[in-house]
């Protein structure tokens, strides 16, 4: 599984990620507003873990304006999950692959492992693409950090400050 993405500089404060809990399902969705669209993805697209957890990116002219977990993975409780400390603000676009031309809509389903580590309060949220490998963070929203590895694929996002799920209160 790979999703190719770009790093590009950003200007101004990052947006606010808006999470909503669907408190029957146990839906979580973060939703921001992302700068400008630029020539990328529009569409959807799906990570499906080998044992049934889903995620989903929603992208617009390859910037991504959501992110819903459809579907959990087991999480892994950790005592404590700090994000890292050398975190960049950038702007991260997803090019339009060669069966989606720009501005068509597109949906694209990707199996991998999919792993998920948490806080003992559940306020950040780690999930893991693929193996285990070496990355950079990069902050794309207040709340919403993404691994891109060394050959600029998505290994990874974080979710902070995630509100409690209302069936867990």
């Amino acid at each position: 599984m790979k999703i190719a993405v770009q790093i590009q500089p950003v200007s101004g404060a990052p947006a606010a990620v808006a999470y909503t809990w669907d408190a029957d399902t146990e839906i979580l969705s973060a939703r921001l507003n992302p700068s400008d669209g630029g020539d990328g993805l529009s569409g959807s697209v799906g990570l499906e873990g080998s044992d049934g957890s889903w995620l989903v990116l929603d992208v617009a002219a390859g910037r991504i304006g959501g992110v819903e977990v459809a579907v959990w993975p087991e999480l892994r409780e950790l005592p404590r999950l700090d994000p890292p400390a050398a975190v960049e603000d950038a702007g991260v676009l997803l090019p339009a692959q060669a069966t989606a031309a720009s501005g068509q809509l597109a949906s694209l389903e990707m199996a991998t492992l999919l792993t998920a580590e948490t806080d003992q309060a559940q306020r950040n949220i780690h999930f893991r693409l693929g193996r285990p490998r070496r990355a950079r963070t990069v902050r794309v929203a207040r709340d919403l950090l993404l691994d891109v590895d060394e050959c600029s694929h998505l290994s990874g996002l974080w979710l902070l400050n995630v509100p409690p799920c209302p069936g867990n209160t």
